[in-house]
């Protein structure tokens, strides 16, 4: 114990050093560094042991953390990367995206203290491509064959995650989506400097190794019809995401110059996978941006207008920072590249001249409790200024948007367009019709990466034991 806590006390929190400011914003390659061997050890050694993990109870998807910083500590990468993966069917991306901060490293027993927690998602980064480079694969030598087949619809996280499970039960898996790559917003939402392409591609490869199939620009009920997959498979995993922006019904929204932020940043990416010229719309060469919104979409469109050419971002955020929905990283890294905040601040109209956007007016406003123990914004009437603004992105939040075929096959719904699942003698993840089963943003509403991974890993189980009492109904018939 006097060595764990000598080398605690003795290594501060060092997380790889990021790119420099100046070197970012010129492009969008990843932005953080990676540890040498040596520091990956140390870092991992700097955890105390406590006995009580906190980070795995804070974990979604409830990583053994406490247990493969261990083994990278003795240098036993393959071995940590093989224990990652029982928990975690994407943890090189999770490495990259999730907000370590409000999640795992902000559970940390050291957090507690003055000493900052343990670099956890930096580590477990790090482990997942080195072991790759060092020829890590999934191991399914242990896998028999069941001769299920289950189609997912929808290549995102939580199809991923399901697919994933799926063929480490044996079930023979068909992935389907609208895209020409999979990923969904791993792909075409999140910004490259979040989180590398070629990350994604490489986790494609590993899951068609394992023997999942895709089958890519092809939608679901425009093209092959919902009921031709339930004809064919013996079970059907919705991970459709949530893609309907939230309208915050501004006045002015239509003029030219105003972006809603998820086709902002689809397009964007787009580009850059086509390696295409700039179109007009996405050149901001010498324009002030306001960004409304202060959750981790809001960062992206923050940071991406920042290498556009913006002349300066202003985000405009309603609450106090501390009640900012995203990443305090994501806020530090938009604050480092030049970013203004404005907090407290309640977008009311967007002003215009000539059809284009010209200013945001908003209004100060003072936090009270709402009765169900948050602090609710409330307008002050007499402060309303204006805010110049040749470029608005709206960046509110999304919702499901439930494609038509779900009424039409039984598959029922809340009043917010989420699909209903568990509850009712159901089993996890199982929607209103037996054999179709859901997860992710289009259960929850927009959520964290990690949970929608949660879900696609658990609908997994909960599929393949559908499917085992299938079949045991089969043989005692």
């Amino acid at each position: 114990m006097t060595d764990k806590l000598f080398q605690f006390l003795d290594l501060p929190r060092q997380p790889p050093r990021t790119v420099p400011v100046t070197i970012r914003v010129l492009g969008y390659g990843e932005i953080a560094g990676e540890f040498a061997p040596p520091e990956a050890a140390a870092q991992a050694g700097r955890c105390i042991d406590c006995g009580n993990p906190y980070c795995a109870h804070a974990c979604p998807v409830h990583n053994h953390i406490p247990q493969w910083l261990k083994l990278v500590q003795e240098g036993r990468i393959l071995d940590a990367a093989t224990l990652m993966y029982e928990t975690n069917p994407l943890p090189e991306i999770c490495g990259r995206v999730c907000p370590q901060d409000r999640l795992c490293e902000g559970a940390c027993t050291l957090e507690q203290t003055a000493f900052g927690a343990v670099t956890i998602g930096s580590v477990e980064r790090w482990v997942t491509d080195e072991a790759l480079r060092l020829g890590w694969r999934p191991d399914l030598s242990h896998v028999r064959e069941t001769g299920h087949r289950v189609a997912v619809v929808g290549a995102g996280p939580a199809g991923l995650a399901c697919a994933d499970r799926l063929r480490r039960a044996g079930v023979a898996v068909d992935v389907f989506d609208r895209q020409r790559e999979i990923g969904g917003l791993l792909t075409f939402g999140i910004p490259p400097f979040k989180l590398d392409k070629a990350v994604v591609r490489t986790r494609r490869a590993l899951l068609e190794g394992m023997g999942v199939r895709f089958h890519l620009g092809v939608e679901i009920g425009n093209g092959i019809p919902f009921g031709e997959l339930l004809a064919d498979y013996d079970a059907v995993f919705l991970g459709t995401g949530a893609y309907a922006f939230v309208d915050g019904a501004l006045p002015g929204r239509d003029l030219a110059g105003v972006h809603d932020a998820l086709p902002f940043l689809i397009a964007n990416v787009e580009r850059l996978l086509e390696d295409a010229p700039l179109p007009s719309a996405l050149d901001l060469s010498g324009r002030h941006v306001v960004v409304l919104g202060g959750g981790d979409t809001g960062m992206d469109c923050n940071r991406t207008a920042l290498r556009l050419g913006a002349a300066s971002v202003t985000c405009v955020y309603r609450r106090d920072e501390a009640s900012m929905p995203g990443s305090a990283r994501e806020v530090g890294y938009s604050r480092e590249e030049g970013v203004r905040f404005l907090f407290q601040r309640q977008p009311m109209e967007l002003l215009g001249e000539g059809g284009r956007v010209r200013a945001v007016r908003v209004v100060t406003t003072e936090l009270a409790d709402d009765g169900r123990g948050r602090l609710a914004p409330r307008n002050v009437p007499g402060t309303e200024t204006d805010l110049r603004a040749d470029v608005v992105i709206q960046a509110f939040g999304f919702r499901p948007s439930p494609p038509a075929w779900c009424a039409s096959h039984g598959l029922a719904l809340h009043g917010d367009g989420r699909l209903v699942v568990g509850g009712d003698d159901r089993l996890p993840f199982q929607t209103t019709h037996p054999r179709v089963f859901a997860g992710g943003d289009n259960v929850r509403g927009a959520d964290l990466v990690v949970r929608a991974v949660h879900d696609g890993r658990e609908a997994a189980v909960a599929i393949a034991h559908a499917l085992q009492a299938t079949v045991r109904d089969l043989e005692t018939a």
